[in-house]
């Protein structure tokens, strides 16, 4: 018989519980995914430069600038390397971009095995291609993967093929500030398999589309509904991970937000109604300290139920760099909608944004919130706070290289 900590334990920690299997290769699959012990034998490990190169025979011309519409149009080659758990990290190939063959039990169709990142390419003035952060996305993209037992992968290494495949398909980054190249990784199960275990292979493509200024006419505010009724991530989930999981259950509130005027959806979360979200977005909120009167920038912390963004984490990183010695705090903290409200009655609430990689920040002019709008601090003429320009410009300048700084890389 169990003990009680026995089952405990086992019910508190359910997606770490040794799965039910229904053969031994199955098992045998399962302990080396998972198990602390070393496998027999080393698999291959994902190696740059091992890279191949077949080129189009049919080279797309290149669309206006003006006409980019972003993930609507791609590049001519993709990026791909597959994996097996017999032989580990096979050859990656640049290849041209073509469709996906897979077969309609593959795992990837019945039980999501499936992550992405999203990260762009930027030519500076001197014409160089540069990433932004590349390390920060390779981390998330492992930590996203192995949650839903897919392999790992060295950062490094696939840091280099994607800086490769950039470089070659460069000439789709338009030469003009705002501008980039955005890069899916994605990686998903491929295994012919309705059984319910860890996929025996999977493959790991990139992608690239040329994509224009998120606000090309210059920023837009937008307006939130603070949702309630739905959850977009929850204790114990996946929240914090980038799966495409995620994101189709958020699409219907977006549509019922949408139907009464409003662009997305403020998440909430629990009784004490917690800010946590903003669309696909991370949300940061500038407000006067009730209890000290000085100026905090506030983002929710990462509890297990926020995705770590990249920008999030660059908007922390310059925040405390240059805006604590302007005498502002910087907190990673839960804050409750209703705080937020009473921020803005007494005229404490200095301003609203959300940060992603499509549009760095973008500011929020109201929140709909129990039947009210509550204004978040933008002048009627305003389309952004001075924060949320500072960052765009500060991130943006270091993007394209007008600033010297370690989280741009050259290619």
């Amino acid at each position: 018989m169990k003990s009680i900590q026995q089952l405990a334990r086992s019910r508190a920690l359910p997606s770490f519980a040794t799965p039910r299997v229904q053969n031994v290769r199955a098992h045998r699959l399962w302990q080396r995914s998972f198990s602390s012990t070393p496998a027999a034998f080393e698999l291959a490990r994902l190696d740059a430069s091992k890279l191949t190169i077949k080129k189009t025979t049919t080279p797309k011309e290149l669309l206006p600038s003006k006409d980019l519409v972003f993930g609507a149009n791609f590049t001519d080659h993709m990026l791909s390397v597959e994996w097996t758990a017999k032989d580990g990290w096979h050859a990656p190939q640049i290849v041209p971009y073509q469709k996906l063959q897979l077969d309609p039990s593959a795992c990837v169709f019945h039980y999501a095995f499936e992550c992405f990142e999203g990260m762009k390419a930027y030519r500076d003035a001197k014409g160089q291609v540069r990433l932004f952060r590349p390390d920060k996305n390779m981390s998330r993209l492992n930590k996203s993967s192995t949650r839903i037992a897919l392999p790992s992968f060295d950062g490094d290494e696939l840091t280099k093929l994607i800086g490769q495949f950039a470089k070659f398909e460069s000439r789709f980054i338009p030469d003009a500030r705002g501008y980039a190249l955005y890069l899916r990784p994605t990686m998903i199960g491929t295994q012919s398999t309705l059984g319910v275990g860890p996929p025996g292979s999977a493959l790991l493509f990139v992608i690239a589309s040329p994509v224009g200024p998120y606000y090309p006419t210059g920023f837009k505010a937008i307006s939130l509904e603070a949702t309630d009724y739905a959850v977009r991530a929850w204790p114990g989930g996946v929240g914090d991970k980038k799966l495409g999981a995620n994101y189709a259950p958020c699409i219907v509130p977006q549509q019922q937000a949408a139907s009464r005027g409003f662009q997305q959806n403020l998440w909430l979360f629990g009784e004490e109604e917690y800010v946590t979200e903003v669309g696909t977005m991370n949300l940061f909120i500038a407000i006067k300290n009730k209890e000290t009167g000085k100026k905090e920038l506030i983002t929710a912390d990462l509890d297990g139920t926020i995705l770590e963004g990249v920008t999030r984490d660059s908007v922390l990183g310059l925040a405390r760099e240059r805006l604590i010695p302007q005498g502002w705090d910087v907190s990673e903290r839960k804050i409750r909608m209703s705080d937020v409200a009473e921020a803005a009655e007494e005229g404490r609430l200095l301003e609203v944004f959300g940060s992603g990689t499509a549009a760095i920040v973008s500011p929020v002019r109201t929140i709909s919130y129990r039947g009210k709008l509550v204004n978040c601090g933008l002048k009627e003429n305003e389309e952004a706070g001075e924060i949320a320009l500072q960052m765009k410009n500060w991130i943006e300048g270091i993007q394209y290289g007008d600033e010297e700084h370690p989280w741009s890389h050259v290619l």
